[in-house]
C-alpha cells in the first residue's frame, strides 16, 4: 500500500475517533510530516484523499479543517466504495465473528465467472455472523478461491480475513464491484438478525480484487434496515 494512502487512513481514523474536530485546524503539513516521518508531498497527497472523501477542507490562510457535518459519516455506515473489511471499518468497537457454515468445494458456474476460476479450482464456502459490541450486526455468505487465499480455516474466519491477507499473506486489497439492493429476509436473517417476514433487508453483492486485479472474494452482505446503511458522497466539483 502506498505510504500516502496508509497515512490518509490513519488521519481518517483519528478524525473518526474525535481527535481532530471542526473547531481547530489540523496540524500543518510540516508538523504532520514530522509526525509521520515523511515528506510534505506525501502529506499533501494523503490530505487530498480526505478532501476527496469529504472529510476535510482547506481554508485559505487559515489551515485544514474537519467538516462540521462529519457526524453524518457514522461509524456504522459504509461508503459505497468501502472495502477494507468490517474489523477495520468498525475500529474502536469490538468486532467478533460466529462461523455459521464452512466448507471447501468445487465452484458453481457463477463463482467460476466472478472469481475467474477453472471448474477444478476449489473455493471456500462460508457464512459468518458479524457481531459488533455484542450485537448481531450482519450476515456474510462468502466464497474465496483456495489458490488465492491459502490457509483460510475457521481460526482465521473468527477474527479478520483482510488482516490475515495483509499480515500473513502479504496481499494488498484493490478494488470492489458492488450491487446494492433491497431484499426480503431469508432463513439466516430470521434466525440470527431477529428479522421477521416483513423486515426490510439491505443486501450488498460484491466482488473484491487484489491490487493486481485478481478477484478473491465473491460475497453477499446482509443488514437489517436499521443496522447500517451505504453512504454515497459526491465531492464538490467546479461548475463548467
Amino acid at each position: 500500500m502506498a505510504k500516502y494512502i496508509e497515512i490518509g487512513k490513519q488521519i481518517k481514523a483519528q478524525i473518526m475517533r474525535g481527535e481532530y474536530t471542526s473547531d481547530v485546524p489540523l496540524p500543518d503539513q510540516v508538523s504532520l510530516a514530522k509526525m509521520f516521518k515523511t515528506s510534505r508531498v506525501t502529506i499533501q497527497k494523503a490530505l487530498d484523499l480526505l478532501i476527496n472523501e469529504g472529510l476535510i477542507y482547506s481554508k485559505q490562510g487559515s489551515g485544514t479543517y474537519v467538516k462540521q457535518n462529519i457526524n453524518l459519516l457514522s461509524k456504522f455506515d459504509a461508503t459505497v466504495d468501502q472495502y477494507v473489511g468490517t474489523t477495520e471499518l468498525m475500529r474502536g468497537h469490538t468486532v467478533t465473528s460466529e462461523v455459521i457454515d464452512y466448507d471447501v468445494r468445487l465452484p458453481e458456474a457463477k463463482e467460476q465467472e466472478n472469481l475467474n476460476l477453472a471448474i477444478a479450482d476449489a473455493v471456500y464456502d462460508f457464512v459468518r455472523l458479524r457481531i459488533v459490541d455484542g450485537t448481531p450486526w450482519k450476515i456474510e455468505p462468502s466464497n474465496m478461491p483456495v489458490k488465492v487465499v491459502p490457509g483460510l480455516n475457521k481460526g482465521v474466519l473468527h477474527p479478520s480475513i483482510y488482516h490475515y491477507m495483509h499480515e500473513e499473506l502479504g496481499e494488498t486489497i484493490g478494488a470492489a464491484y458492488r450491487i446494492i439492493r433491497a431484499a426480503q429476509p431469508n432463513a439466516y436473517d430470521r434466525r440470527y438478525l431477529d428479522a421477521v417476514s416483513d423486515t426490510p433487508m439491505l443486501e450488498v453483492e460484491q466482488i473484491v480484487s487484489l491490487a493486481d486485479g485478481t478477484p478473491f472474494e465473491y460475497s453477499f452482505t446482509r443488514n437489517r434496515y436499521d443496522k447500517g446503511s451505504i453512504v454515497v458522497y459526491h465531492p464538490e466539483r467546479p461548475m463548467l
